[in-house]
């Protein structure tokens, strides 16, 4: 029997060793892509924890044949990291939405509201003067929290063409905002 096939059996069957042997062999590697990719060094910490929980849970569906363990194991951090990603982004985005169209909040000078107000209106009709394809994705991406392939599904658009429409609606807007500060 294969011997990750077998390690993934004894976890799913609540053994604490093997769940120590699958943390031995994959934790640092888990850890290494949270802390490149979640904002501080504590939620890179969390997210380790909660994707070997997570791992413990789901061992039972492990299927050598599909992926190889280590592979697995990537897959599942990464699906993980993402996620949590996007809620935290979610929240942050709704409550910058709800700051910006909303009178100041407490304590908050009104000018440093109006500010924020004018920048994001700013940057939208900047956002308008792309060409269409490149208007649909970032506001998809950034704005409506869609991932790349996702925009790329649902526009019966190959995932290619929705990269390079970012990139250059990027290079754009950087370009804009790098003519308007040095004519300020």
């Amino acid at each position: 029997m294969d011997e990750d096939l077998l390690l993934m059996q004894r976890v799913a069957a609540g053994d604490e060793l093997a769940v120590g042997d699958l943390y031995d062999r994959f934790g640092s590697l888990v850890y290494r892509m949270a802390y490149q990719t979640m904002p501080t060094r504590s939620d890179a910490e969390d997210v380790v924890q909660e994707v070997f929980v997570r791992l413990w849970r789901t061992a039972d569906r492990y299927d050598p044949k599909r992926a190889a363990l280590v592979t697995w194991v990537m897959l599942l951090a990464r699906r993980h990291m993402v996620d949590r990603l996007r809620r935290v982004q979610a929240r942050v985005r709704a409550g910058a939405l709800e700051e910006s169209w909303s009178p100041a909040a407490a304590g908050e000078a009104p000018h440093e509201n109006l500010e924020t107000s004018e920048r994001f209106e700013s940057v939208l009709e900047k956002i308008k003067q792309l060409p269409e394809l490149q208007q649909i994705v970032v506001k998809r991406a950034y704005l409506g929290g869609q991932t790349l392939k996702q925009i790329g599904t649902e526009l019966g658009i190959p995932l290619g063409t929705i990269k390079s429409a970012l990139s250059r609606a990027l290079v754009r807007l950087r370009e804009s905002a790098s003519a308007e500060e040095s004519a300020a």
